[in-house]
């Protein structure tokens, strides 16, 4: 995919971080889209489907989390990626943001340069994830990686970004134990630093949709995929 045709949403309630952000990233060959609050953020997403959404979580009329969680229940955006630009680093927010489906976090000030290269770290996921092509089958669980789709039961589980790869992570190897750095490494990437709390969520999420028996804590060391 050609830069020119990857779009970025970028939502945030300063103008001044708009216009330089924005400057930034169409500087860069991307089509770039914005929106100053959650409640317009939402109509653009609907009307541009774009690859990648950069949200700020405090904004009037609806803040980050609460667009992120609408967003992340519109079917046709279901393999966008979805990063917060925020200034608050406290780890509440970025467990509220990823339980909400966020895939990734920015803390602001962020040098322009720096910016641009974390964009182009998440678009090249983008495009390696949806690269896999593989199907895994386990009893009544199927995990289509080429489609992003988790059926159980012959029922489809719709699950985020995050939650599906570390879904498709451990039950690529029922019975192994994945370390948590592992999984942080694998999962989110070495480029990304998030708090230690992240993989729990996520795991407590997994267990609610597709059953808590199928996760085993290994504690000290990390989690697997029992059948």
């Amino acid at each position: 995919m050609k830069k020119k045709d990857i779009k970025i949403l970028l939502v945030d309630d300063e103008p001044d971080i708009l216009e330089i952000v924005e400057y930034n990233l169409s500087s860069e060959g991307y089509q770039v889209f914005t929106a100053e609050n959650g409640v317009e953020a939402i109509k653009k997403a609907k009307k541009y489907q774009p690859h990648l959404i950069i949200l700020d979580v405090m904004m009037p009329e609806m803040d980050g989390i609460e667009a992120c969680e609408n967003l992340r229940s519109i079917p046709d955006l279901s393999e966008t990626i979805i990063t917060f630009l925020t200034a608050r680093g406290e780890d509440y927010s970025q467990v509220a943001g990823f339980e909400a489906g966020a895939d990734d976090y920015i803390t602001k000030p962020i040098k322009p340069k720096v910016l641009v290269s974390k964009v182009k770290a998440l678009l090249r996921r983008f495009k390696e994830t949806g690269a896999e092509e593989s199907t895994v089958n386990l009893g009544n669980l199927t995990i289509n990686r080429e489609e992003y789709k988790v059926i159980k039961n012959k029922k489809e589980i719709t699950l985020p970004r995050k939650e599906f790869e570390l879904l498709a992570l451990l039950a690529s190897k029922p019975g192994k134990v994945f370390k948590r750095e592992d999984i942080l490494d694998k999962v989110w990437g070495n480029e990304v630093v998030v708090g230690g709390r992240t993989i729990d969520v996520h795991i407590r999420k997994l267990r609610e949709k597709i059953g808590d028996d199928s996760f085993k804590t290994v504690k000290g060391v990390g989690y697997k995929f029992v059948v």
